[in-house]
């Protein structure tokens, strides 16, 4: 995880580093399409999805896709879900969570914190930022709008792709690597969602359980909403 420069929150910073990443993003990109009708589980990723639009309201600039981190599955299972408001159809894909969040790195998510160096993940509603180049590569930075994610900026708590949110990492080892507390996904992966979730989309993150078969023990729901200067 790299720390970012100051915050680029304006419309006009937005647009400024999507064009100059603009150009890594050009090529058409893989299809993970999945087929219809929707199952129960897709079914629920669908009403979180709206739940958290109504709730987030003019903090987000689009709202035709929505992302769904759901922690309360195992990292080995993709909990990753990109949600297509106005055509109904959901794709999946691996994510990691922080280690301070898995400090026995067997791939559940026991905590969840935003207190810096916590090296753990943030629950709460996000807006997708600009993209940059760091240490992963192109990577997206994401703004918290709940007190309980206030301070993903300055804790650098972004998505970026990496080689331990791979199929093969959780082949070899059962589970995925773990990050500092960003939204790694496998760089094709990662490619993919990026396009597809940039430009002032939203992205919620939280212990749900979708489709586990288990009720996990439910976790506080964001409180207020501090929303960013976007003028």
């Amino acid at each position: 995880m790299v720390r970012p420069m100051n915050p680029a929150t304006s419309r006009r910073a937005f647009l400024s580093g999507s064009l100059a990443a603009g150009a890594a993003l050009a090529l058409p990109g893989p299809s993970f399409a999945q087929a219809s009708p929707l199952t129960p589980m897709q079914r629920q990723v669908f009403e979180v999805a709206r739940a958290q639009l109504d709730r987030v309201g003019g903090a987000i600039w689009k709202n035709d896709v929505v992302g769904i981190a759901d922690f309360g599955v195992h990292s080995a299972v993709p909990r990753f879900h990109l949600a297509y408001m106005e055509t109904g159809r959901m794709e999946s894909f691996l994510v990691t969570h922080g280690s301070g969040s898995d400090p026995e790195h067997d791939g559940w998510l026991n905590t969840f914190s935003n207190v810096p160096e916590s090296m753990q993940t943030s629950r709460g509603a996000y807006v997708t930022w600009e993209w940059y180049h760091g240490v992963f590569g192109l990577s997206m930075r994401l703004g918290g709008l709940d007190p309980s994610n206030s301070l993903a900026y300055p804790r650098a708590i972004v998505m970026h792709p990496a080689d331990y949110a791979t199929e093969a990492h959780v082949a070899r080892w059962g589970r995925l690597g773990r990050s500092n507390g960003c939204f790694a996904l496998g760089p094709e992966q990662f490619r993919h969602c990026v396009r597809e979730l940039a430009g002032g989309r939203l992205l919620f993150a939280d212990r749900i359980g979708f489709g586990s078969g288990t009720n996990p023990a439910p976790a506080p729901q964001p409180g207020g909403i501090t929303l960013p200067d976007f003028d």
